[in-house]
């Protein structure tokens, strides 16, 4: 996930300073905030997504399930009619966060340092944690917790680094990591595309794309005709199937298509860095359009291409799409807020972030205004959609007292910014300080109960969830928190069939490089060597028994202080 949206919103700095100037009781440095001692201001409470979140600590709605252990059910079909009332467990990464040896990809050449031939952004992925030479090693990690299901991508740009070149050696790898996978009886759901592709999509050492389109740089997904770009990932898609369809029945086409376009297309913290956020709202909105004709066309091509029944649920191939989602509430000067204009804003925001997309895809059309209403029919995207997956950290502020992001009327709270957007936590042991949010356990509830009442003929997984954290115990209290949660959804009435744990190991996160821990094991980057956390012990024994105990819920679940992170090394 891109799961420090604060990075990103430096490049709205400018904006929302001229917007503060509109507003004189906001202060640019953020001062205006009720900040904790660490300088923590961050969105908590329990929240829904048309923005009326009741708040912590609310006496409406009971915000756990009642007292006693809480039972899931057995592996099942992630689609089908007999898959209602399944669950499974699992772990996700992503190859170019863990893979070594993966030189072709655009985050090589992104961080690469300048004398070496890359453009020096941020910090080298390099060998990240060596996932692709110790990928037998990982797999013995996944049997260990007694998991159902391993998430994971292959990597394009290992599998074509350049053009219409097929790689067999990666191929074969992928082939042996399914092997022992399945033999491990370890089902694989496969992603597509996870924010990464060869440099010959969209190379960042010329974004701008001087001389139009060729084999080495196809001009990416900003492209006015992407049309090539959209052909050769449907190309790659359709390969995919074809070699892995009959070890394969669960596949991801695009991994949270609104922050990848975001970060890479709208602020430029993402190769290939381009910024049309400010400058060009209009091609921004367009390239989105191109990645969601994307993931229409590599849906078509699993379907047509993968034929072969692998794990005997009746149905050859189930296409999901995973999404980045957050719990956004209503906010004005640091506080929740009851104020219509920020109620309206906070739906508004949750309509372009964990709605705008998928809306597309499987109503089949597109909102170019994001008002909520299609401006373009396109009933060949309906239907698009046989599972969604969501992808859930922390809640987040609106208001419309500012508007940072003048398109929507509004500012969200990402941290720097904020102009009283920003909400601080009542429980400050919930503040994830490597991240700068706040982790609120009811917004994974809210989130699946309210994409379960849009399409409640919708399959749902919880794709990703995790915590950035140098202490186990804290993510062992998430994993249990997480599953309550999920669980009090299920009974709710949503259609949950799983839960992913973000992530198997640490990992290159992204534009935060090596620092934040997401990992269930814990890597020693000098080494390579894992270590499990408290983590991956309390999801293992709560895997195996599928069941969260009830002595498990009081040492570690429900919504009170959670064990408290340490000093950063």
């Amino acid at each position: 996930m891109l799961r420090r949206l604060p990075l990103l919103c430096l490049a709205l700095l400018s904006a929302c300073s001229d917007a503060t100037k509109e507003q004189p009781g906001n202060a640019a440095d953020g001062s205006a905030a009720d900040t904790s001692s660490d300088g923590s201001a961050a969105a908590s409470g329990d929240t829904s997504t048309d923005g009326s979140g009741s708040g912590e600590g609310s006496a409406e709605a009971p915000q756990l399930p009642p007292p006693g252990p809480l039972t899931f059910g057995a592996r099942g079909s992630l689609t089908g009619a007999a898959g209602r009332g399944s669950f499974a467990f699992g772990a996700a990464t992503a190859a170019t966060q863990i893979e070594d040896q993966n030189p072709a990809t655009d985050w090589f050449t992104w961080t690469a340092p300048e004398g070496s031939g890359g453009l020096g952004k941020g910090t080298f992925v390099g060998d990240a944690v060596r996932g692709y030479s110790k990928a037998n090693d990982d797999i013995a990690l996944l049997q260990q917790m007694q998991l159902d299901d391993y998430r994971f991508s292959m990597e394009w740009a290992r599998i074509e680094p350049a053009r219409d070149t097929i790689s067999e050696e990666a191929l074969v790898h992928y082939d042996q990591l399914l092997d022992g996978l399945l033999a491990a009886n370890i089902r694989p759901n496969v992603t597509v595309f996870h924010f990464s592709q060869p440099t010959w999509a969209h190379d960042p050492r010329d974004a701008g794309c001087t001389n139009g389109p060729s084999d080495t740089n196809l001009c990416g997904w900003s492209s006015p005709d992407a049309s090539e770009l959209i052909a050769e990932l449907a190309e790659h898609a359709a390969l995919l199937a074809q070699r892995y369809g009959g070890k394969v029945d669960n596949w991801a086409t695009l991994n949270e298509p609104f922050n990848y376009i975001l970060a890479s297309y709208g602020f430029g913290v993402f190769p290939p860095g381009q910024s049309f956020l400010l400058s060009d709202w209009t091609r921004l909105v367009a390239t989105y359009r191109n990645f969601a004709a994307a993931h229409v066309a590599i849906y078509n091509a699993i379907k047509a291409n993968d034929t072969i029944d692998a794990d005997g649920d009746g149905i050859a191939a189930s296409v999901g799409l995973t999404l980045s989602v957050i719990a956004w509430q209503p906010a004005r000067n640091n506080q929740p807020s009851t104020d219509p204009a920020d109620i309206a804003a906070a739906a508004r925001m949750d309509y372009a972030y964990n709605i705008f997309f998928a809306k597309a895809v499987y109503e089949g059309g597109f909102d170019s205004d994001l008002d909520g209403t299609f401006d373009e029919q396109l009933p060949e995207w309906q239907g698009k959609l046989d599972w969604l997956g969501l992808q859930y950290y922390f809640s987040g502020g609106v208001t419309a007292r500012t508007q940072a992001i003048r398109q929507l009327g509004l500012t969200p709270c990402y941290p720097p910014i904020d102009f009283g957007s920003c909400i601080r936590p009542e429980d400050n042991t919930h503040w994830v300080p490597e991240m700068r949010y706040a982790f609120w356990e009811p917004g994974l509830y809210d989130l699946l109960v309210a994409a379960s009442r849009r399409w409640p003929n919708l399959p749902l997984l919880v794709s990703e969830s995790g915590l950035a954290t140098h202490e186990g115990q804290r993510r062992a209290e998430h994993v249990t928190r997480s599953l309550e949660q999920i669980h009090r959804a299920i009974t709710d009435g949503a259609d949950v069939r799983g839960y992913y744990h973000w992530s198997l190991t640490d990992n290159f996160e992204w534009a935060e490089g090596f620092g934040p821990r997401f990992g269930l094991y814990t890597v020693d980057y000098t080494t390579y060597a894992r270590t499990p956390t408290a983590g991956a012990t309390t999801l293992g024994e709560i895997a195996a028994a599928r069941t969260v105990t009830e002595a498990q819920r009081a040492l570690m679940g429900g919504l009170g202080p959670m064990t408290p992170e340490p000093p950063l090394p």
